[in-house]
Order: structure tokens, then C-alpha cells, then sequence
């Protein structure tokens, strides 16, 4: 094709313009037909489709769309020979029974041959790509991403599931951490985070910098931000859905790597051909053995305006570690058994020595996540399919500061925190011709304690809870597929809280209507209901690591938060360029806010009110040959009201980021990768409070009138892969990243401590982002 088009420039030199026009306008429906990609020499020997699919895109820059469900189970094998991509695709759909239709010359579709689906549906995927490969936006709204997929994203040297889910519209971490997601303008213990079927209870490690989740052993997750499957309950927000991989590998795969923070390795064998196998992965800090760079970085940012910080001699043990195993195990074709055990534990122990005053501090802290699962996937025939899920999660928190001050006088406090957390569903999915009935039963039962102790010459209890509730919820989604008309998704779920004797229903609802080929119109509604959140517990003047304490709802002053929720929105896609719009409206009562310093309290109180969320996000993609770029802007307005607080009217709310603009660029060059990111947004509301001269206590302007200064970073990260061994399939990658490449002061939050006795002055806590911070990566895999 390329020799015809240079025979044709040559005919058209000296010729009349309206010539060539016409022969070049004949020739590029040829030239888009041909698919004339380069040939290249790739070999498989019993590799998984999946996998393979993986090389292919990467041999022939191509993006391949599938359904899990058509490449689960299906082994390929190719000879060694140069192919074009289209040998390749035919001898795979010989050997699979699968089909593949081309969107564009770059963009495919798999399909299963006898299950066949519209391009548009398949399973529910609408733009691939979305930010880069290996993330997708599907037909409800949700987001697929296949870590293992993932390309490079700025500020990071490879794939975090939490990190990359920031850089979607509607999401941010105002704390700049990994795992304190704000999801169009919820709160982190608002996001409902599952690891196959475990809720996740654990912030994350090194206070939330650090995702627990190893990217390498995970197959894909599925993000909510509305539109919620009646599945999911809990949670008002969000809903993170981490799943390993189900079908049993056809070889080894196995890696090992190591960053600025800790060192991993990961494997997944077949045991049994076609019938058994186990998959691991292990991560733990090596700061025990050296200390790097970006290490230190991260420990100023977590430990700033805590006496871990304060001059004087210290020794400090801290570590973390996160390890999960999986064992599959096909019973026959239509009954498959997974079972599936995670744990996240991070520990500190910190002595402070102050030399002027021979006085000493100590942090103490525990914080570990246990959970074990086990699924039952039934195929009662070639439609209908049964899941069964029986799982376990264990949170433990134990933190405790002590001072020991002058003449040996002891005083500090603990924070102790526990959940149990067993659960059973089962759900059965019966599909027709356009459309799929979903209907399940779950059971959950909690059990939630925590104390906050406070210790001046004796023990004291300032707050302590221990509480359960056992619910019970039926859920039922049905859907509709036929491009003519509207789409739609629509459900229920209904929840019963036993210990609550509360009955709670959560219609849930999906519609889209395709106006043509490219551009589609959305809007979804849902009603959601949560019974466990987090609240602050804290002193006058603590600086302390951990203020947040999970707890159980009561009916009385900690209610079960509900949140109404609404979204319009549409999304056009065509020739790489991709357009997303989405306005929202909340409506959430039974919000628990803490206390503000405004009302002089000497000790916590929790009060309970209601908030409005109101919501646009905005997004533009176009791809190039090797080029992406994308920008988003959001906009988030979140008002609280609270009896007896601002004479009742709405204020802002403290955590509200008002303007948010996210831009990426990347490059892409054969085995190498770069990408520059620019985040910028306006500060956090806060209260301008001073000490009014006359009676000593605080005086404030207004609540939320002011705000911190804007926030903006610059991240870049690049890539390297190479091979080591062609022979025995050795590979290997190299990353570099950079967060906050000019070094800019960012304040995060601003805080007020004292005035709890006369004549105590107030004092200013600013919390300040990563500086300049460098990380490196070196990962091997085979």
C-alpha cells in the first residue's frame, strides 16, 4: 500500500490538483481496509490467550477489547514465522472460536463466536484507553483497569491501583496520599474496597503513601462512582472491586522488583494442568537495611507536626509488609472453587529522647488487615451461572503515645480499634438474547469496638464503643441491551439491620441512549445507605499518627448515613479523539462531623447533620501515532448543615476542593516510555480563629471563609523495558519518576490546636505535600 500511494505521487507531479484529490479519496478507504500493519516474528507455546493478547498489542501497537469471560481458559499456539497481525488474529480465532472486527485500524474487537456482541457492548466497554492502555470506560459508567496492562502514568514507575484511579475525572486525594480517595466529594472510609470478595478496612501502608495491593498478581478492578451494581452495598461513595485472576494459568509466571520503598516478588504456577493451580506475591520495606532518598521524602510529609519530628535523639523501627495467596481448582467443566487469603500489616516503634530535659516520647503502633475468601463458581447450564462467596475480614488498630516526662510523670493516651467483619452471598446471572437477569441474597455480619484511653496519673476512658449489627440484603439487576433504543440497567436492593430493627431500599438505576455511532447520553440514580464509618478521635494539642477510628452506626447520635445520588452526563468518541461530560447532584444525611474548636469543647463531640454535593466533570483525550494526551477539569461544591452550628444554614465544607485541572502528556518509542503530568487545585476551606483578648476564648470571622493557597505539582516518570534472555523468556524493566519536579510548597491542611485551659494560646498546624521526590524501579520477570 505504501509502494501504490508513492506511485501515485509520483503520477500526480505536473498533474491538475482535482486529479489527485479524487485518486487519493478512492485509495483511502483501501488503505484503511488493508490494515497493512508490519510483520513481525512472535512464537507462542501453550501461552493463555489473555497473555498473549498482551504481546501482540505491544508487537503491533494495537489495542484489543475483550470480555473476560470468552479468553478465560483458552491456550494459544504459533510456530516461529513472521506474520502480519492478520495471520495472527485468524490462526487465533481458528484455534479459540473467537472473532476479531476491527473499530479502527488501531482499535479490536474480540468477540466469541458463539456468543457473538455488538462492538458498542462489549461487556459494557464504550472507550479503551481511557487514560492510557489498560484502562476502560464501560457502558454503566464504571472503569475496567487491567494493571497488568496499565501503561505509564505520570509520578509513577509502575502500575498502583489506587494512584491510577486518582488520575480518573471526580477523583482526589487532598492528602496526597495513595489511598485517602475523595470521590465527588465523599470521604476515604466512604469508598467501599474489596480484594476477591474481602473488604478492606486498612488505610494503606506508611499512613495510606503506599496502595497494599500488588499490582502484578492483580487481573482487573472495577471502579464505581455511580450507577452502583445492586450487588455493592456499605458504602456511599465508591465502589473499588480488586479481583485476582479466576481461570488456571497454562505456565510460570514469575518476578521479582525493587523501588525506593521496599522490595516484592510474585508468582502463579499451574499445580494441576487445566485443574489446579496457586498464585503468591510478598512485599516488605527494607528500611531496616538502608534508608533511600525517597523513603525520607515520604517519612517529612507523614510524620510533620508529630513529636517524631522534634529535635532531639531518636530511634525509630518502622515497616511494612503485604502478602496474598490464591489457590484455583477446577472441579469439572462447570464448578470451579477459588479461595483467596490477603494481610497488610504495618508497624512502628519510635522513641524520642529530648537531651535538654532528659524527658523521652514514644509512638507505638500496630495496624494489620486479615482476610480470607472462598468462591463456588456454578454453571448450571450454557446461561445460567451461579456465584457463592463466603469470606472473612480482621482489622486491628493498636496505637499508643506516652511521654515520659519530669520526675518520671507518665501521661499520653492509646487508640485501640477492632473489626470482624463475616460475610455470605450468593448470586445467580441468567442471560437471554440483549438482555441479563442478576438476583442474590448476602448476609453480613460486623462487630466493631474501639477505645480512646487517656492516661494522667491513672487510666481514663474519654470514648469507648463495642457494637454489632447483622444485616440481610436482597438484590436484583436486570439489563437491557439494544442499541435502537434506551439502554438501561435497573435494580434494588434491600437491607434489613437487625440491631437496628431498620428496613432500608436502594433502587438503582442506569440509562443511555446512543444518539449514533459516537456519541451517547447517560444519566443514572441511586439511593445508598452505610452503617460503618470512620470518626475523629483526638485531644487538645495531639499531634498524633492516627485520629481515625472506625465505628458502627446506632440509630441514635451515630444514625445510618444515606446518600441520594444523580448524574446526567455524555460521552462522544471518535478518530482518538474522546469526550466525557458528567454533572452530579448528592444529597447525603447522617453525616458525623466532629466538633469544630469554634465551640470551645475541651473533649470531642460528634455531631450529625446532613450535606449537598453538587458536581462537573470534565474530560478531552486525543491519541496520536505514539503520543496521548489527555486534560480533565472538575468542579466540586460541598455544603454541610448542622443544628445549632451557623444558626443552621449551609457552610462549606472543609474538605470541598472547589476547582480541580489534571493534564497529561506521554510517549511511547518501541521499549521506551515517558509521561509529564500537571495537577493543579484551589485550597481547602478552613476558619480563621484568634484568641479574643477579653475572656480567652476563640473567635472566629466566619466558618470556611478562607482559603489555603493553590495547590499545583508537576510528575514525570519514564520507562525502559528490555530483554534479558530470549531464550528462557527473561524480561526486565527499568523506571524512573519524579513527584513535584519544581519543588513546590504545597499546604494540604491547616489545623489549630490549644486554648482548652485559660490564657492558652492558639497554635497553627500546616500540612505540607511531597517535595521534590525521586523513585526508581527494577523489576525482572519470566
Amino acid at each position: 500500500m505504501n509502494i501504490l500511494f508513492a506511485i501515485i505521487r509520483l503520477f500526480c507531479t505536473n498533474r491538475p490538483l482535482n486529479w489527485c484529490v479524487l485518486i487519493h479519496i478512492a485509495l483511502v478507504p483501501i488503505s484503511a481496509l488493508s490494515q497493512d500493519k508490519p510483520f513481525h516474528t512472535i512464537y507462542f507455546e501453550s501461552v493463555s490467550l489473555s497473555d498473549a493478547i498482551v504481546v501482540i498489542e505491544k508487537s503491533y501497537d494495537v489495542k484489543i477489547s475483550y470480555a473476560n469471560e470468552f479468553v478465560d481458559n483458552k491456550v494459544i499456539f504459533l510456530k516461529r514465522k513472521s506474520r502480519s497481525l492478520t495471520e495472527v488474529l485468524d490462526e487465533i480465532s481458528t484455534q479459540c472460536d473467537v472473532a476479531f472486527q476491527f473499530i479502527s485500524n488501531r482499535y479490536i474487537v474480540l468477540e466469541d463466536i458463539k456468543k457473538p456482541l455488538h462492538v458498542q457492548n462489549l461487556d459494557e466497554v464504550v472507550i479503551t484507553g481511557y487514560l492510557t492502555h489498560g484502562i476502560s470506560k464501560n457502558w454503566n459508567g464504571s472503569f475496567t483497569i487491567k494493571p497488568k496492562e496499565l501503561e505509564i502514568l505520570p509520578g509513577l514507575t509502575e502500575a498502583d491501583i489506587l494512584t491510577s484511579i486518582q488520575e480518573l475525572p471526580g477523583v482526589i486525594s487532598p492528602n496526597e496520599t495513595a489511598t485517602e480517595l475523595d470521590v465527588r466529594g465523599g470521604t476515604p472510609d466512604q469508598n467501599q474496597i474489596i480484594w476477591d470478595g474481602i473488604t478492606i478496612y486498612h488505610r494503606g501502608n506508611l499512613f495510606g503513601m503506599i496502595s497494599p495491593f500488588n499490582p502484578n498478581i492483580a487481573q482487573n478492578v472495577i471502579f464505581y462512582d455511580k450507577g452502583t451494581n445492586p450487588r455493592y452495598g456499605e458504602r456511599i461513595s465508591s465502589v473499588i472491586d480488586i479481583r485476582t485472576k479466576n481461570d488456571i494459568p497454562v505456565k510460570k509466571n514469575i518476578g521479582f522488583g525493587l523501588n525506593g520503598t521496599s522490595a516484592d516478588a510474585y508468582f502463579e504456577t499451574p499445580i494441576i494442568t487445566n485443574k489446579l493451580s496457586l498464585s503468591m506475591s510478598y512485599r516488605k520495606s527494607y528500611q531496616g537495611l538502608f534508608e533511600s532518598g525517597t523513603f525520607q521524602k515520604i517519612e517529612q510529609k507523614v510524620f510533620q507536626n508529630s513529636s517524631i519530628l522534634d529535635n532531639g535523639t531518636s530511634e525509630e523501627k518502622f515497616s511494612f509488609q503485604d502478602y496474598n495467596i490464591k489457590v484455583n481448582y477446577k472441579l469439572n467443566k462447570k464448578n470451579t472453587l477459588l479461595a483467596s487469603f490477603i494481610h497488610i500489616d504495618n508497624d512502628l516503634n519510635h522513641i524520642y529522647r529530648y537531651i535538654e530535659n532528659n524527658t523521652d516520647s514514644r509512638n507505638l503502633m500496630d495496624s494489620e488487615n486479615e482476610g480470607y475468601s472462598i468462591h463456588w463458581n456454578k454453571k448450571w447450564d450454557n446461561k445460567i451461572n451461579q456465584v457463592t462467596k463466603l469470606s472473612y475480614s480482621s482489622y486491628r488498630l493498636n496505637y499508643r503515645f506516652t511521654y515520659n516526662g519530669l520526675e518520671n510523670k507518665i501521661s499520653g493516651f492509646d487508640k485501640n480499634n477492632q473489626i470482624k467483619d463475616y460475610d455470605f452471598s450468593t448470586e445467580v446471572s441468567i442471560p437471554t438474547n440483549n438482555n441479563k437477569l442478576n438476583l442474590g441474597y448476602q448476609t453480613t455480619f460486623k462487630n466493631v469496638n474501639y477505645a480512646f484511653l487517656e492516661v494522667k496519673d491513672s487510666i481514663s476512658s474519654l470514648d469507648e464503643n463495642d457494637s454489632s449489627i447483622n444485616s440481610h440484603s436482597l438484590f436484583l439487576n436486570y439489563s437491557n441491551r439494544n442499541s435502537k433504543q434506551w439502554n438501561f440497567d435497573i435494580g434494588i436492593r434491600a437491607n434489613y439491620y437487625d440491631k437496628l430493627n431498620s428496613f432500608r431500599l436502594e433502587p438503582r438505576i442506569v440509562l443511555v441512549k446512543n444518539l449514533n455511532n459516537n456519541l451517547k447520553i447517560q444519566a443514572t440514580g441511586e439511593i445508598r445507605n452505610q452503617i460503618i464509618y470512620q470518626i475523629e478521635k483526638s485531644t487538645p494539642g495531639d499531634l498524633s499518627l492516627e485520629n481515625k477510628l472506625w465505628r458502627l452506626a446506632n440509630g441514635r447520635e451515630a444514625p445510618i448515613i444515606r446518600s441520594n445520588h444523580v448524574s446526567l452526563g455524555a460521552l462522544y468518541h471518535q478518530d482518538g479523539w474522546s469526550f466525557d461530560f458528567d454533572s452530579y447532584y448528592k444529597k447525603n444525611t447522617g453525616i458525623s462531623f466532629l466538633s469544630y474548636p469554634f465551640l470551645n469543647e475541651t473533649r470531642n463531640k460528634h455531631l450529625t447533620g446532613e450535606q449537598r454535593i453538587f458536581g462537573i466533570d470534565f474530560y478531552v483525550k486525543k491519541d496520536f501515532d505514539r503520543i496521548k494526551t489527555w486534560v480533565s477539569y472538575s468542579i466540586n461544591d460541598t455544603d454541610d448543615k448542622i443544628d445549632g452550628v451557623n444558626n443552621a444554614n449551609y457552610f462549606t465544607d472543609s474538605n470541598e476542593i472547589n476547582h480541580v485541572i489534571s493534564t497529561s502528556i506521554s510517549y511511547k518509542l518501541k521499549q521506551f516510555q515517558i509521561a509529564l503530568g500537571w495537577k493543579w487545585h484551589t485550597g481547602r476551606p478552613y476558619t480563621l480563629f484568634k484568641t479574643e483578648t477579653n475572656d480567652n476564648t476563640i473567635g472566629f470571622s466566619g466558618i470556611n471563609m478562607e482559603k489555603l493557597p493553590i495547590y499545583h505539582s508537576l510528575d514525570v516518570s519514564s520507562i525502559y523495558n528490555f530483554s534479558l534472555s530470549k531464550r528462557f523468556g527473561i524480561k526486565g524493566k527499568v523506571g524512573l519518576s519524579i513527584r513535584n519536579l519544581y519543588n513546590r510548597e504545597n499546604i494540604l491542611i491547616r489545623e489549630y490546636t490549644g486554648n482548652s485551659v485559660p490564657n492558652d494560646p492558639i497554635l497553627v498546624a500546616d500540612y505540607y505535600s511531597l517535595r521534590i521526590t525521586p523513585n526508581v524501579l527494577f523489576r525482572v520477570y519470566w
